[in-house]
């Protein structure tokens, strides 16, 4: 799950995770046999663990809009390496367009919730959810060769998530990498995806110089 200091303080209130979890849910829909095992931008994850932590996370976020709590809030992600059980072309995009649906709802985004064993405000929880289903939709496309274009909108809700924590993150700190440095001038999902601790460049096979998994 990506760093979070749970008293951030954001003029975000409340996204529409509808877009993103479509687009994700339509990468993972093309995913290849013949691709599950390739290298990703998470240095830990072939193709096949992404989709599962992808699936994963989707699940542990709706049930975390809908404070329904148990072992898919209570778990760290990292306790475990992501399986990627049978069924996933069908079972996954569902899950994401349940997870774009439980955030639809505004008591979502009210009070706290729980999600990867932290207790956290239900607005910053609806960021994580976000900034995670975008960052590894980027993953998913740089490793496959498949296109990704995410709105202007959906990458300045992510930057404003990620840049707070930058400077605490450029020391190690957190489940993210530090920073990628890239141009003030680059592409901004460059530079999104450069503060998530990615090398914005980063050729299929390569391993990557930042980051990890997250």
């Amino acid at each position: 799950m990506a760093a979070v200091c749970v008293c951030m303080e954001t003029s975000i209130e409340r996204v529409d995770l509808g877009p993103v979890a479509r687009r994700v849910a339509g990468l993972v829909s093309r995913v290849e046999d013949g691709w599950l095992d390739l290298p990703t931008p998470c240095p830990d994850y072939a193709v096949r663990e992404l989709l599962a932590h992808v699936g994963g996370l989707a699940l542990a976020f709706r049930d975390a809009a809908r404070k329904e709590f148990g072992p898919t809030t209570d778990t760290d992600p990292g306790d475990a390496r992501p399986v990627l059980a049978d069924g996933w072309r069908t079972v996954f995009p569902r899950r994401l367009e349940e997870l774009a649906e439980a955030w639809g709802e505004p008591g979502a985004w009210e009070g706290m919730t729980r999600a990867g064993g932290v207790d956290l405000p239900g607005a910053v929880a609806g960021l994580v959810a976000f900034d995670e289903l975008l960052v590894h939709g980027w993953d998913l496309a740089r490793a496959t060769g498949m296109p990704y274009a995410p709105g202007d909108d959906e990458l300045r809700v992510s930057y404003a998530f990620l840049a707070p924590s930058a400077a605490e993150r450029a020391d190690g700190k957190g489940p993210f990498g530090p920073p990628v440095p890239v141009p003030d001038g680059a592409p901004l999902l460059d530079r999104v995806i450069g503060l998530s601790g990615r090398r914005p460049d980063w050729p299929a096979g390569a391993s990557p110089a930042g980051g990890r998994t997250g």
